[in-house]
């Protein structure tokens, strides 16, 4: 089955104004996606890694990427096609609390 990577962006303000029965059932999809085999976690904090010609590496803290919302999860789903893992990361948290999700399929 395909395999997807998903990138949920949201902060405290969007979750804290979403109703409390929409934050619940979003909630549920995300243990509904556990329990379908799917990798979710929280984010912390990124270290950027560059490694110029092999030289040896070299770390920076922070992201590389700048959004205006911060990052706050990832997950690695299953689905029959870019319409269902659409569909599946539509209700996650991020999703419904005034944040956004990336669906980036894997090949």
């Amino acid at each position: 089955m395909p395999m997807f990577i998903t990138i949920g962006y949201g902060d405290q303000a969007g979750y804290d104004r979403t109703p409390q029965a929409v934050r619940d059932a979003a909630h549920e999809q995300d243990a509904k996606l556990r329990s379908e085999g799917a990798l979710i976690g929280i984010a912390g904090a990124p270290v950027q890694v560059r490694n110029p010609d092999a030289a040896g590496p070299e770390t920076r803290d922070g992201p590389f990427m700048s959004s205006t919302l911060p990052i706050a999860g990832f997950a690695v789903i299953e689905a029959a096609d870019l319409a269902e893992a659409v569909q599946k990361a539509s209700q996650v948290p991020c999703a419904v609390a005034h944040g956004v999700v990336e669906v980036w399929p894997l090949d």
